[in-house]
């Protein structure tokens, strides 16, 4: 006789116990020198959480139960059990409501949420967030998406340039490290991006504003430099 699987509940409280025996106080201090808050961590590297995601395998409802534990470790093992066909809109965006910090975003958006047929929606509905973190969200899924996402062609990345300029003067460090991210990969997918890209730059580098100045000046720098022009000339 089959036996049947243990309730999602159960599977997800068991990890955050595993998770728990594993963390230790050095890892969980270490959490503030990169600005990543640990009040609601266990101190679990994440190479360790990696290792532990890979022996349990995809299972997207425990993804989603271990993301609603509020635990740090928790939420970073639910990026990497989560299923991108299964994702919804709706818990993409739960996620994006509950981001408090930029690990957790990038994890989520690299490992995750680039793979979602929904993820080009929420690059521009995000970019109109006004919080911090989800404003992030928006960047960090569109550099990974310059990264990933091998399919698309160029044009539909050219519009994306467009919500960059309009929010480079937001000076908020999380949100303008995102913004650059994302500049920075969409200009080294190809010659044609890598030209709009450099022109981009070059009028941030001219602005009044001391934000939108560094973002062009930071994205000048890498995008015109001989090894990028190099990999984009083969």
């Amino acid at each position: 006789m089959a036996t049947s699987s243990p309730p999602i509940t159960n599977q997800a409280t068991d990890i955050v116990a595993w998770l728990k025996r594993n963390g230790n106080k050095a890892t969980r201090d270490g959490m503030a020198r990169y600005a990543i808050p640990s009040d609601k961590a266990f101190g679990v590297s994440v190479g360790t959480l990696q290792k532990y995601a890979k022996a349990l395998g995809k299972n997207h409802r425990v993804a989603m139960a271990l993301w609603e534990t509020g635990w740090y470790e928790a939420r970073m093992t639910a990026a990497f059990l989560g299923e991108a066909n299964q994702l919804t809109a709706a818990e993409m965006d739960r996620w994006c409501r509950d981001f408090d910090n930029w690990a957790v975003v990038d994890h989520a958006c690299f490992h995750l949420f680039d793979k979602s047929p929904h993820a080009w929606k929420k690059v521009n509905a995000w970019s109109k967030q006004r919080g911090e973190f989800q404003k992030r969200a928006a960047y960090a899924l569109l550099a990974s998406l310059a990264l990933h996402d091998k399919k698309s062609p160029d044009e539909k990345f050219l519009p994306t340039l467009k919500l960059i300029e309009r929010d480079s003067t937001d000076e908020r460090n999380f949100v303008k490290k995102g913004i650059s991210w994302a500049l920075r990969l969409i200009g080294r997918r190809s010659q044609a991006l890598n030209k709009e890209s450099v022109a981009l730059s070059k009028r941030l580098a001219e602005s009044d504003d001391p934000t939108a100045r560094w973002l062009g000046r930071t994205a000048l720098k890498e995008l015109t430099s001989a090894l990028v022009l190099k990999k984009l000339r083969r």
